[in-house]
């Protein structure tokens, strides 16, 4: 049972490193610097980044050994979540990106959101 539970675990892992990426890029796309960096070919952790403007970033980690939602406004931290809670806070802005509107509205709504 273990051993099935830390193969699903890897692949859940390689999946969220997947979508990272994918969001960086569409993000990237609509105007806002955005970066996700992974360690190895094996994609078990990666480090996401965006810009929303005006000092405001979030950072978003995912390993083996957790996932964790940060966000910080001139280098201050504002909230930090783990878990299940910094996954929910990132398909909030997947959905916000999700919505078409013109770029300059789009990061209106970003940077408001968040």
């Amino acid at each position: 049972m273990f051993l099935r539970l830390a193969h699903q675990h890897r692949q859940f892992v390689q999946d969220l490193v997947m979508n990272l990426q994918a969001l960086a890029i569409v993000l990237e796309r609509r105007g806002y610097p955005a970066s996700c960096y992974t360690c190895g070919d094996q994609m078990n952790s990666a480090s996401f980044m965006v810009s929303l403007g005006n000092n405001h970033l979030i950072r978003f980690l995912v390993s083996d050994y957790g996932i964790t939602w940060t966000e910080m406004r001139d280098d201050r931290e504002l909230m930090k979540l783990e878990g299940a809670e910094a996954i929910s806070q990132l398909q909030e802005l997947a959905n916000l990106v999700k919505q078409p509107a013109p770029a300059c509205t789009t990061n209106k709504a970003l940077a408001k959101k968040f």
